[in-house]
């Protein structure tokens, strides 16, 4: 049958996953960085998820297409619950295990309020940016200092990045998201290595050039796990 439904510009896609949220029906997914209609069954064709993609690359077309199959995606969104309750989730992790120390196991529930958190794919607008206090984190930090969610990740919007791995300098990215966004403070946090100042200093070059005064301050933590003063 011919009828409405989602098409996605692979070119205009940066693979950020809000349309995945944004999707009811479990349509899209994403696949090798991009976003895709996983089923044409499971599109109902009301689009959702268009006003929430930040680089618009997804539109409605008219073509061939199954029909919309309420039932096959009650199915598939009652599978994606499922899995998504299993032990291991990101929502919570162990840090102790009864089993196999002397430490009552706990858990600690994760800070981490938006998605995506990488600053390559983070969109330049998003309502969770206005009003938010930015934490913008050298990727390698979370690792190193063990209470990192609770000291640093509570109460912020996080971002991380590596410019050493990424080969890139974030600078003219964190303008823009500065510049078009309501932030009222940043927060630094790098290691103490010398690859680190890279991301340091992308963050003192977009808050220059956004031509806003935020508070901001720079945390650096050492290859052992603690604050450095």
């Amino acid at each position: 049958m011919i009828r409405r439904i989602i098409h996605i510009d692979e070119n205009k896609c940066n693979g950020c996953g809000i349309c995945v949220d944004a999707c009811h029906e479990g349509a899209i997914g994403i696949v090798n960085g991009k976003a895709k209609l996983l089923r044409d069954d499971y599109c109902d064709g009301l689009g959702d998820c268009l006003p929430t993609c930040p680089t618009n690359a997804i539109s409605f077309v008219e073509r061939e297409a199954l029909a919309y199959d309420e039932e096959a995606v009650k199915v598939n969104m009652a599978n994606k619950k499922t899995a998504h309750s299993c032990p291991g989730s990101m929502a919570r992790s162990i840090t102790r295990n009864k089993n196999t120390n002397p430490f009552e196991a706990y858990e600690i529930p994760t800070q981490l309020t938006q998605w995506p958190v990488q600053i390559k794919l983070a969109p330049i607008n998003a309502p969770y940016f206005n009003n938010s206090n930015l934490l913008i984190a050298a990727d390698c930090s979370a690792y190193a200092y063990g209470n990192f969610h609770n000291k640093f990740m509570k109460n912020k919007i996080t971002l991380i990045g590596c410019p050493k791995l990424d080969m890139t300098d974030y600078s003219e990215k964190l303008t823009e998201i500065i510049k078009s966004n309501e932030i009222k403070s940043v927060t630094v946090v790098r290691m103490e290595v010398p690859c680190c100042g890279g991301i340091e200093a992308a963050v003192k070059t977009a808050l220059i050039n956004s031509g806003k005064f935020i508070p901001w301050n720079v945390v650096t933590i050492s290859t052992s796990g603690d604050i450095m003063q």
